[in-house]
């Protein structure tokens, strides 16, 4: 059944103090990129800022670059709709990080120097594990961009008050010029002082809110619990009022299809985040093995608290803010945030918290570009197109002019995904980074056996399936919320589609490396183990 919107949704807070925020947030990050910028002319000041962030520094800029819109406005608008479904996005982000931390982080970090490819192609034929890589990259970033996109286009419509489909495309083409301008000036340099400031305010920002949240409620979770069930049941929409939103089922309960959706759902979660490209880029922004392990303490502290806090905003807008105001405001379940703000401290909270969820954006489309960046420079066209003898100088103009055409792509890319929820659309860019990089990566470190045929069967197959199932998946076609629901070619009944490309991508890099012959340089195999373990040469592939 489809939400029923009671009324025209109205304006939310004082426009004209919305704007000022955003424009002074714009103005002091832009200030500090063009500071942090000064020195940027090498390959390795432009793709990991010369290793030269601390590991306290750099924690906080992964909890900045993976706490992204998703965390902050889709995951606590799916706590509001649906409760405890949609904290299970919390539980597999949080849980996808622990894998992340124990099977890859350190070892990728003391392989690699810029980007995964480094990596992937250490003991392999680099040129086609290079081009594959790279692709896999360029495409894990681009659906990353587009959740991103999607919730700056719902954010800035409700507190602008924007609900035709040409004023938010204007918004969402602004936020891609200003992530532009981002990269291009700062590096990744810049770009982490983006990702520090960021992470400080959305993680301040949830403490406040959360605290007053408990304060309203003296405390007592359960009240604060059950005033949330009291206001879905209240629900005009029959759909709404009739979800348990304390117990599983709301969303992926019912009919077997949606049990295996959450099945699916969770493996792409779970598995996605070792796979993503710009969270494990982070850690070449540090000297050394023992910075690398000190930012996975400070970023696994930063991004539990915070994930706990979500469950405390969602619930917090379903009870005082109500599931029919949310769902009828423009942003839909991503405006449940910025409206539960509203709620608790008029327009001056609402316009702190939703300044700090444009700067969620804003950072996390400039660490996603310049990833993508960096791996078409670094591996397609310095390694693949040039064959080694591309300069430094060369590396950083060609990343620079990726930034523009990513740009470009993912404005389009965001206009069509515009409404989507952003925590679901997120789901999509994990389940690629699961399918079409994970089995190579952790092949790549765990089996000597592992070869240049199983690695391309691996990626390609991993990476052409999913991409194939999520096309021709209801969450691109066919329903109402679909990103084109003008035809229908949803022959995929699934709308994640990790439950079949994740393990067919495992498969297929058992099958390609058992069937070849290759078995690889047993040094190259040696070296590649050692450095893992040790980190012995880390340090001189970063200073290089």
């Amino acid at each position: 059944m489809t939400i029923t919107h009671l009324a025209e949704p109205e304006a939310v807070g004082n426009t004209a103090m919305n704007i000022s925020i955003f424009v002074a947030f714009v103005a002091v990050t832009m200030f500090v990129v063009i500071r942090a910028s000064r020195k940027n002319t090498t390959a390795s000041e432009f793709f990991t800022a010369g290793g030269g962030f601390s590991g306290t520094q750099n924690g906080i800029a992964i909890a900045g670059d993976y706490l992204s819109a998703a965390s902050f406005l889709g995951i606590a608008g799916a706590i509001a709709v649906y409760g405890y479904d949609g904290f299970l996005y919390s539980i597999g982000f949080l849980v996808a990080w622990l894998v992340a931390l124990l099977v890859v982080a350190e070892l990728l970090r003391n392989t690699g120097r810029f980007t995964m490819a480094d990596v992937l192609s250490f003991r392999l034929k680099e040129r086609p594990v290079r081009m594959a890589a790279a692709l896999s990259t360029l495409v894990v970033s681009l659906f990353y961009l587009l959740a991103q996109m999607a919730g700056a286009g719902g954010l800035v419509a409700l507190l602008l008050n924007i609900h035709d489909r040409a004023g938010q495309s204007i918004v969402i083409a602004v936020v891609g010029v200003l992530m532009i301008a981002y990269v291009l000036i700062g590096g990744m340099k810049g770009t982490t002082w983006v990702q520090i400031i960021k992470a400080c305010l959305l993680i301040a920002g949830a403490v406040v809110m959360t605290a007053i949240v408990l304060i309203k409620f003296g405390f007592n979770i359960s009240h604060l619990f059950g005033e949330a069930q009291n206001m879905i049941s209240g629900s005009a929409d029959e759909a709404v009022a009739s979800r348990d939103v304390l117990a599983p089922g709301a969303k992926y309960g019912g009919s077997t299809e949606s049990k295996i959706n959450f099945i699916s759902l969770g493996l792409a979660l779970v598995l996605g985040t070792a796979g993503l490209p710009h969270v494990l880029m982070r850690f070449y922004t540090v000297p050394t093995a023992k910075e690398a392990r000190r930012s996975v303490v400070w970023a696994i502290s930063l991004i539990g608290a915070f994930y706990l806090f979500t469950l405390i905003l969602g619930y917090g807008a379903a009870a005082l803010v109500g599931p029919d105001k949310i769902l009828s405001a423009a942003g839909g379940e991503n405006a449940a945030a910025p409206l539960l703000a509203l709620e608790l401290g008029g327009t001056v909270l609402l316009g702190i918290v939703s300044a700090v969820a444009f700067a969620t954006i804003l950072a996390v489309v400039a660490g996603l570009a310049i990833t993508a960046s960096a791996s078409f420079a670094h591996d397609i066209y310095a390694s693949v197109i040039k064959r080694g003898n591309a300069s430094e100088s060369d590396q950083v103009r060609v990343s620079r002019i990726t930034v523009i055409v990513l740009g470009v792509i993912s404005i389009v890319l965001g206009i069509l995904a515009n409404g989507q929820n952003i925590a679901f659309l997120v789901a999509l860019a994990f389940a690629v980074a699961a399918s079409a990089n994970l089995p190579t990566i952790i092949y790549s470190l765990y089996w000597r056996r592992f070869n240049t045929r199983g690695a391309l069967w691996s990626m390609y197959g991993g990476l052409i399936s999913c991409i194939v199932l999520i096309v021709f998946s209801p969450a691109v076609t066919g329903g109402s919320k679909a990103m084109i629901s003008s035809i229908d070619i949803s022959y995929f009944p699934l709308e994640n589609p990790g439950i079949v490309s994740i393990p067919l991508a495992f498969i297929l890099g058992i099958v390609g490396t058992l069937t070849s012959r290759d078995r690889g340089e047993a040094g190259k195999n040696a070296e590649m183990e050692v450095r893992s373990l040790t980190g012995v040469g880390a340090e001189g592939a970063v200073a290089h």
